[in-house]
C-alpha cells in the first residue's frame, strides 16, 4: 500500500478533455499528461480535439515553422 498517492492537479469548475477516456471532465480526473485544458467551461472541452486539428493545419501551414536552406546547397 502506497503511503503517499500522487494527485492531479486542478480545481473544480476547470473543464478537461481527457485524450485517454476521450471525454470531458470536470477538476482533476486524469493524469495532466493525459489531457488537454484547462479550458473555461464544458462546450470549449467537447471541441478541444478540433481546436487542436485547426491549430495543427496552421501550422503545418505556416512557413515560419518549415525549415528552409539559407543557401543553395553545393554539388562539390
Amino acid at each position: 500500500m502506497a503511503l503517499f498517492k500522487k494527485r492531479t492537479v486542478g480545481k473544480p469548475g476547470e473543464w478537461y478533455y481527457c485524450l485517454v477516456h476521450k471525454k470531458v471532465e470536470e477538476g482533476p480526473e486524469c493524469p495532466a499528461k493525459d489531457r488537454f485544458g484547462p479550458y473555461g467551461n464544458r462546450e470549449e472541452a467537447q471541441h478541444a480535439m478540433d481546436l487542436a486539428r485547426e491549430r495543427n493545419l496552421e501550422w503545418e501551414g505556416d512557413p515560419r515553422w518549415h525549415d528552409a536552406p539559407t543557401r543553395p546547397a553545393d554539388d562539390d
